[in-house]
This record gives structure tokens, sequence and C-alpha cells, in this order.
């Protein structure tokens, strides 16, 4: 979930075309105001809403495959620490950004998209989802309780499942944390979003930290309006030590991915190195949002 405007960076209001600009309008008249999931049709892109301030997903009509909004292309960090997973998890679907672009570049990676709402999972087709096969699978069901059971172990969980009021409390809690280090393989990642005005930040991480450890960092987003954490296994968890490789071994990571992914993983990296302080310092993450983040 990106909370912003629906045309901030995206090009919504700014589309060339009049019955672009009059589908933006009429969204912005009509569209439901209790949460229900709603999409923005225009000539070159498609977006799902549960409100008029908050773009859930979007999709180019012409790559229907890219991940536009930069949040997830932060969250694809996880290659830096797991570049081939066997198997990944999702949870949250909205537009199916995430779920599309690993079905698609991770060839050998079998992905479950998990979410709670019928009403999202009935847009699949709309957003060109594919249908479910041996490599990719939709479940209809509550996120939080699908992490604490057994049947399967993912090297990755990536967690970006969002109401129009925000975070479901579930998705932040201990015992969701907890949950989801049991169920991840045991070299796993957790990946999770975060929105930057979100107030429970220090208790999420606080949570996150009483279960992985120092094997975790937050970086800021490529669009500045989000917070992505990892949070990883297998690795020692002692603050005095170095829990993420060092910056060089995950640049060096960085460059050979860049060439088979359209990602921006070369700043990834310096995000994610920089925000191990907040393993030692819940408030840190405030830190984050200073400009040379964005470099």
């Amino acid at each position: 979930m990106n909370k912003r405007k629906p045309d901030a960076g995206t090009g919504i209001a700014a589309d060339s075309g009049r019955t672009s600009f009059e589908s933006y309008m009429r969204f912005l008249a009509e569209a439901p105001r209790d949460g229900t999931p709603v999409v923005l049709e225009i000539e070159t892109a498609l977006s799902l809403h549960f409100d008029v301030l908050a773009t859930q997903s979007f999709m180019s009509r012409r790559d229907s495959d890219r991940l536009v909004l930069g949040y997830t292309r932060t969250m694809m960090g996880f290659l830096l620490l797991h570049p081939s997973p066997a198997r990944i998890s999702v949870i949250g679907l909205g537009g199916g950004s995430l779920v599309k672009y690993c079905y698609r570049h991770l060839p050998a990676t079998r992905v479950v998209a998990v979410e709670i709402d019928p009403a999202v999972i009935a847009l699949r087709e709309r957003f060109r989802i594919p249908p479910d096969d041996a490599r990719l699978q939709v479940v209809c069901a509550d996120g939080a309780e699908y992490v604490r059971g057994r049947e399967a172990r993912p090297e990755v969980i990536l967690v970006d499942g969002f109401l129009a009021n925000g975070m479901p409390l579930q998705l932040g809690s201990a015992g969701f944390y907890a949950a989801c280090h049991a169920r991840l393989a045991d070299d796993g990642v957790l990946v999770a979003n975060f929105l930057a005005s979100d107030r429970g930040m220090p208790h999420y991480l606080g949570a996150v930290r009483a279960v992985f450890g120092a094997s975790m960092s937050v970086a800021r987003a490529e669009d500045s309006c989000n917070y992505t954490l990892f949070a990883w296994k297998g690795l020692p968890r002692l603050p005095s030590l170095q829990t993420l490789p060092s910056l060089q071994t995950l640049l060096a990571r960085a460059r050979v991915l860049e060439a088979m992914h359209a990602l921006k993983l070369i700043p990834t990296a310096r995000r994610m190195k920089r925000g191990e302080q907040v393993a030692a310092d819940p408030y840190a993450w405030h830190a984050l949002a200073r400009p040379r983040d964005t470099l």
C-alpha cells in the first residue's frame, strides 16, 4: 500500500488523455468511502484503492508485471539475501504487483498469495494475475492465521496487507512475527511494508527485534512514503556482530542482480546496511528519512 494521493508520482492526473482525466474526476466523486476495493481505470494504467487518498496497487497496461510503485521495488531487496527462493508467501494480494513480478522473474519459485478479502481476489483477472497453477496459488484466508501453519516453509514471506484505515493490528503483533519466524525456512527472510506515517513503528520494530534479534534492518522505500523491514534467520543475532554481509558484498550482489532485474538494488543495499541501526534502537528509524537515502 502506498499512502499518497492517487495522482502523486503515478501520472494519473497528469495523463494526457481526456478520457483518463474524466475517469479520474469521476473516481474522486463516486468512489465509496467504506473501504470497498475500487479500481480506477485510465488509458495507460489501472490502480486499486480502498479510499481515494491511498493507492493500494498500480498496474501499467503496457507492462502489467512491472513494479511501478517504489515500495514494491524496495521489498524485492530480499534478493540480496536470498536470490533464488524455492517458495515465497505473500500476505496481502492487492493488485498482485509483487505476486506477478515474482511469478514472472523467478521461474523456479512457487508463490502463494494470501488475501483475506474475497472482493480483492475477485479483481485478479482485471489486474492480469495469472490463474493458479503448479507455481502460483491464491488463498482466501487471514494471513496472520496462515503463517501459523506448518505445511510448507517458505524462504521468503512478504507482508503487504492493508485495509482502508491502515495495517491490520494482527499483522503488527508480536505473535504474528513469532509465527513468521517459526514458519520460515532456516535461512528465511521476512519483508514487511510499513507506512512512514504509522505511529506504531517503534512497537512493530520492538516486536520483530524480540524474535529475530539483531538480524534485521529497516530501509526507506524508493517512494519515501513507506519503510521496508527486512528480518532474517540463520545469521548471528548478537548486536556486537555484523549481521548483514559487508556493504561491499551487498553491492557486488546488487550489481549482478540488476543485470537480471529492473530494480534499483544498489541503493537498496546501501539503505539496508544503514538500516541495521534499528536493531539496537527502535527509534532510530526516524533518521532513515535523510536525503542521502535517495542516492
